[in-house]
């Protein structure tokens, strides 16, 4: 496993300290997500989650503005700025940690780090057109995540030659094409995308050789909680799904996992102060 050149990301003007894993908070700002569509439709909602998420131990927040789940449909760019942008801007003045943007879309990029956000989390890996660009232009670190397909598509029937080894290709062809844009690696972090285009045992293989990401040398996202594959395993209802997640959680962060991105924020930190006092165990 390839050390991590470094364990302090520059988010904006604010400090991402990797040194230890760290929880990123979800914040759908949406209707139709697929564990909390709703919950934080409008901005009062939104903030007053975030800054609970925060007061729980979040290292980060993930504002998103459009449903990536399975099926999810489209949001134009005037609605996704009009969800995004004034909870950004909030969150960015009152919070002490870094504002993240969940988006794929460029226009939304560039608007969200003029109003503070400072990383861009991206389940396209930056493939839009001008996607590219716009990040390189914000210099801020931004999350390549991977998705077989589209979010209308991605469950339907994916299917890898080698599930682990075709993403590990992925991610060394889009970090070159991140490089040649003017992204460096410094800014750069991965996710493998569970369930985003891959069937329970694909996701089982991810999360068991996940350390083959870590070879990249750059900081591990994972996205876990609640997810749809968890259900399946533990025969549980979205709303049942903690300690799966948790479970999952913790085998993520031994097998290499930076940052654990998740809807359940105090007890993901819970579950990972026990594994760094074991760690730090002689």
């Amino acid at each position: 496993m390839e050390a991590i050149t470094r364990t302090v990301l520059d988010c904006g003007g604010k400090l991402l300290d990797l040194s230890s894993p760290q929880v990123m908070g979800i914040l759908n700002i949406t209707p139709d997500s697929f564990s909390d569509g709703g919950d934080c439709f409008f901005p009062e909602a939104a903030i007053a989650r975030a800054r609970t998420m925060v007061e729980e131990g979040a290292a980060i927040i993930d504002v998103g503005g459009e449903s990536s789940r399975p099926g999810a449909v489209d949001v134009g760019v005037a609605e996704e700025l009009r969800r995004v942008i004034p909870v950004i801007e909030a969150l960015a003045r009152e919070l002490p940690v870094p504002i993240s943007l969940d988006s794929t879309k460029p226009e939304v990029m560039r608007a969200a780090a003029h109003a503070g956000a400072g990383l861009i989390n991206d389940i396209l890996a930056l493939q839009r057109h001008g996607a590219l660009s716009a990040v390189a232009q914000t210099s801020l670190p931004v999350c390549l995540v991977h998705m077989q397909g589209n979010p209308q598509t991605m469950q339907v029937h994916p299917r890898y030659d080698d599930v682990v080894e075709d993403i590990h290709r992925f991610f060394a062809a889009r970090i070159l094409a991140c490089e040649a844009a003017g992204i460096s690696r410094e800014r750069l972090i991965i996710d493998p995308g569970f369930g985003f285009g891959k069937s329970v045992v694909d996701n089982l293989r991810l999360l068991k050789a996940l350390g083959r990401f870590c070879d990249l040398g750059l900081p591990v996202l994972v996205g876990l909680s609640r997810k749809s594959f968890l259900g399946k395993l533990a025969n549980r209802a979205v709303s049942e799904r903690l300690v799966s997640g948790l479970t999952a959680a913790v085998l993520a962060v031994l097998n290499g996992a930076r940052i654990i991105r998740t809807h359940d924020v105090a007890e993901t930190v819970e579950a990972l102060q026990v594994v760094e006092y074991v760690q730090c165990q002689g």
